[in-house]
């Protein structure tokens, strides 16, 4: 699937995948050198230059960015709110063997799905995220915040042990909705919405966002008046 889906998005522009991917390494190896904004990359096309660019996840530098395209007005950029969410893994054996994704529940979590169970490559189980607003960002694992994952995993596994969780990693969460507020859906702004001709922006783009890729480029493709390569009818 991945080999026929690299021909569908490779052929319209006239590159290969293994030249778009080349383009991305180098792009990310720019970014995280600290030489761009975030990962662009432009590529040739038969219908002209085609640029992609992912922002740095930093408020401040994505409008900074979005300053610069012409006639993109302050609308056309939502506020940006961050949420962090610490993982913990398991000291031992995992107890499943199958991935662990609890019915979310909670008032006021703002879209919180919930402390799930994960296997890494080695069959080792992690447990999270935790979920709070965070100003900034900051990738520090506080190991008390796995008191409140204790309760949570106990709803699926009751015989978690006292102690059995260990700090493993942090993320942080770029959304476009904040604390007390309805989880926001994707946002997909074409030129019908910010008025910039040949202009995609998406944003709050979370889980399931690598999942549904291909339903959004489609998306992407009819908001500049196109239709996607292999799209459905």
């Amino acid at each position: 699937v991945q080999r026929l889906t690299d021909g569908d998005i490779t052929a319209p522009v006239g590159v290969t995948a293994e030249q778009l991917r080349d383009e991305l390494a180098l792009a990310t190896q720019r970014y995280i050198l600290g030489r761009s904004e975030g990962v662009e990359f432009e590529l040739d096309g038969p219908d002209g230059p085609l640029t992609v660019f992912t922002p740095h996840r930093d408020a401040a530098r994505l409008a900074q960015k979005a300053q610069t395209l012409r006639g993109l007005p302050a609308a056309g950029v939502p506020r940006e709110y961050l949420a962090k969410g610490c993982y913990f893994t398991l000291a031992g054996k995992a107890p499943f063997s199958r991935l662990v994704y609890p019915a979310p529940g909670g008032a006021g979590r703002s879209g919180h799905l919930g402390v799930h169970l994960t296997l890494d490559m080695a069959g080792q189980a992690r447990f999270g995220p935790s979920f709070h607003w965070v100003d900034a960002v900051d990738y520090t694992v506080d190991a008390a915040e796995a008191d409140a994952c204790y309760a949570e995993v106990r709803r699926y596994w009751p015989a978690l042990p006292d102690g059995a969780l260990q700090p493993g990693y942090a993320g942080v969460r770029p959304r476009i909705s904040g604390p007390d507020a309805p989880a926001a859906d994707f946002r997909i702004d074409g030129p019908a919405a910010h008025g910039v001709p040949g202009l995609v922006n998406l944003f709050g783009i979370e889980s399931p966002g690598l999942t549904a890729a291909l339903a959004i480029a489609e998306c992407a493709c009819t908001a500049l008046g196109g239709t996607a390569p292999g799209a459905r009818p």
